[in-house]
């Protein structure tokens, strides 16, 4: 018989997956991994209603895509533009950044999963008499591994030729040049760390989904067991 169980433990466990899992593909997909130093505008961009040149932009430039400003001379507008500057794997524009782009994608995969997993923890408890919290508590961590490595080889990217049309002349590997991070970066970061607070509070789901009280409330016949 399936016994619903609901713990504060168990479901905070379960949100904080989801968001990490969130988190960590957004950043991935985004291009605002890099921002790049600052490009004039060009001589036809001109305000018409001031008469001066427009403020200058900065592009982005993400693991396999990018951002920038394209003008419309017609309508005197100018429109961001994102999108991949990479039609398939190969044309990444660095090997580190390849290396990023496999460990990242391996770990948001296994994060996505566990995700989609910890919904029914609230149903399932264990598979093949191992709790099924542990296990994904274990995945997690391995993820977390993936992360860290696809983080660390990213910034020895920043000397190839795109990150240099990006960050000017002087970036190099660890060195950003003219460019700043970006907020995606970051959230890679922020990601990462949570999760490994997930695997390690994973133990907590586990103990508070089998803790005595729980027990004497399956023994009473209930089904639908919610505990503070």
């Amino acid at each position: 018989m399936c016994h619903v169980i609901v713990t504060c433990r168990s479901m905070l466990w379960t949100l904080l997956s989801i968001v990490v899992a969130f988190a960590e593909l957004i950043a991935f997909m985004s291009a605002d991994w890099l921002i790049g130093k600052a490009k004039p505008s060009s001589s036809e961009d001109v305000d018409n209603r001031t008469g001066g040149s427009q403020e200058p932009y900065h592009p982005t430039l993400g693991i396999y895509g990018r951002c920038t400003r394209i003008s419309h001379m017609q309508f005197s507008r100018r429109d961001t533009l994102c999108g991949p500057y990479a039609e398939n794997f190969n044309e990444i524009a660095s090997g580190f950044w390849q290396a990023t782009a496999i460990f990242l994608a391996m770990g948001i995969m296994i994060l996505c999963t566990v995700a989609f997993v910890s919904v029914f923890t609230m149903c399932v408890q264990s598979i093949m008499k191992k709790s099924i919290f542990n296990v994904c508590g274990l995945l997690q961590g391995i993820a977390g591994l993936f992360l860290i490595l696809g983080l660390i080889l990213y910034p020895a990217g920043w000397g190839c030729q795109k990150a240099i049309s990006y960050c000017g002349p002087y970036a190099s590997a660890y060195k950003l040049g003219d460019c700043s991070l970006g907020w995606a970066f970051y959230t890679a970061i922020g990601g990462t760390v949570l999760t490994f607070i997930c695997a390690v509070f994973s133990a907590q789901a586990e103990i508070a989904t089998s803790s005595d009280k729980v027990q004497e409330e399956i023994e009473e016949g209930k089904n639908l067991i919610c505990l503070l």
